[in-house]
């Protein structure tokens, strides 16, 4: 089967190098940089360092692995760390990190074909690999167990429905997952999935999302004295059909006679404008935010148009709707990591469909800072009951998830290290 799927993906280069390059005219693609993903650049190797690359697909992945990377690099000035990652918007939110280049590079991940594979690991050579969260990738994973480099799959997530794909591929689950030297999972469901699906030393020390550093810039601050005597509140993260229920939601408030401000930060940014235009036949007023400085007093809905801005936000509101939640079509798929928003103090709203968070849900639940919601009224009359009643933040809860997410953070840098010696 892997001989086939080498075969396959040969052949099928040509028409992956088509689709790149289609991709930059839907500005989804760096329009420089995209050939990192059809070639590899040779222009750059650090000098001795020991290299470690870490591959995260997406924002969320990317996100999470940022505290690992600052701590290894502090740990050890010898490290170098090599981060590639798949989205164009990853990429952007990397770009804001600004790591020192002597210990740090982002590339995007090449194409999963033989020879570019080959071609990238002789360039880079890393001494350990870390692929995050569900990234299975064939023609890596057999290359880099073939020239002995430790592999890791870091906060390993094998849902339910992921789980019986590779069921049915059996065979070739267990050749894979057999070929990772450590799984850490995020969760104890996807520890014993990758168990029964062929992965031999297997741990759960927590989900890395919980290590998130929440900082906020300080201007941010200022949103509450521009809107002083209008009450905010946030929905992050939303997805298509939900931002129809937040804004009948702001109604639903504003009938109240409540003055609101409510900020929407869709989950894919290029959806701002086809939000705009919702809000227009909602008849409310809204404006598309690239910078903080272009907001307008004027303005009952702002649509957040940048990257990496979330937590700035969650400051000036205590209460937020974590989206991806309630379209009935993401049932199995459905939630987005609500950790940043509780480290931020915010009392959090999702709908019932959260299966990818399942556990971290649970937790918060447990600490009475998630509930969930199944349509604008309960929403809304949540939200009335918020701004009425002033949410005391529990700074023993703030400290309970920062301590938490501290020592998985500890426990995973040891395992990381051991592996790497």
């Amino acid at each position: 089967m892997i001989f086939f799927y080498r075969i396959l993906t040969f052949f099928l280069f040509p028409l992956f190098v088509l689709i790149t390059i289609l991709r930059i005219y839907f500005n989804k693609e760096d329009k420089i940089r995209f050939k990192e993903k059809i070639s590899i650049d040779e222009s750059f190797l650090p000098n001795n360092k020991k290299i470690i690359w870490i591959h995260a697909a997406s924002i969320g992945e990317t996100n999470s692995v940022f505290p690992l990377i600052s701590r290894l690099i502090k740990n050890d000035d010898n490290i170098f760390i090599l981060l590639t990652s798949t989205t164009l918007s990853s990429s952007k939110l990397i770009e804001k990190k600004k790591y020192n280049k002597n210990n740090f590079q982002h590339r995007f991940f090449p194409l999963d074909i033989n020879f570019l594979v080959k071609k990238f690991l002789n360039h880079w050579k890393p001494e350990l690999v870390i692929f995050v969260d569900s990234e299975i990738w064939p023609n890596y994973l057999i290359e880099i167990s073939q020239r002995k480099i430790p592999l890791v799959l870091l906060n390993g997530r094998i849902t339910m429905k992921t789980f019986k794909r590779w069921k049915f591929l059996s065979y070739l689950s267990l050749k894979l997952f057999s070929l990772y030297n450590l799984c850490l999972s995020s969760s104890k469901e996807s520890e014993n999935n990758l168990k029964s699906l062929g992965a031999t030393n297997v741990k759960f020390i927590g989900n890395l999302k919980f290590c998130t550093n929440v900082n906020s810039e300080k201007k941010y601050s200022e949103l509450k004295s521009i809107f002083n005597s209008y009450k905010i509140w946030c929905a992050a993260s939303t997805h298509p059909e939900e931002e129809e229920m937040i804004l009948k939601t702001h109604n639903l408030i504003k009938k109240k006679g409540i003055k609101v401000v409510t900020i929407i930060i869709p989950r894919h940014i290029n959806r701002s404008k086809e939000i705009d235009d919702i809000c227009n036949v909602f008849k409310t007023k809204s404006q598309i935010i690239d910078r903080f400085e272009d907001i307008s007093k004027d303005s009952e809905i702002l649509i957040i148009n940048s990257i990496g801005e979330m937590i700035n936000y969650f400051y000036n509101c205590e209460s937020i709707f974590m989206g991806k939640s309630l379209s009935k079509k993401l049932i199995k798929v459905g939630g987005q990591n609500p950790i940043e928003p509780a480290k931020c103090g915010c009392k959090i709203y999702h709908g019932p469909y959260i299966s990818n968070f399942k556990e971290i849900y649970e937790f918060l639940k447990n600490k009475k800072i998630a509930h969930e919601v199944k349509s604008e009224i309960e929403l809304s009359q949540n939200l009335i009951r918020d701004f009425n009643n002033k949410i005391e933040i529990n700074k023993k809860n703030i400290d309970a998830l920062n301590q938490y997410g501290e020592n998985i953070l500890d426990l995973t840098t040891k395992e990381v290290l051991e592996l790497s010696k």
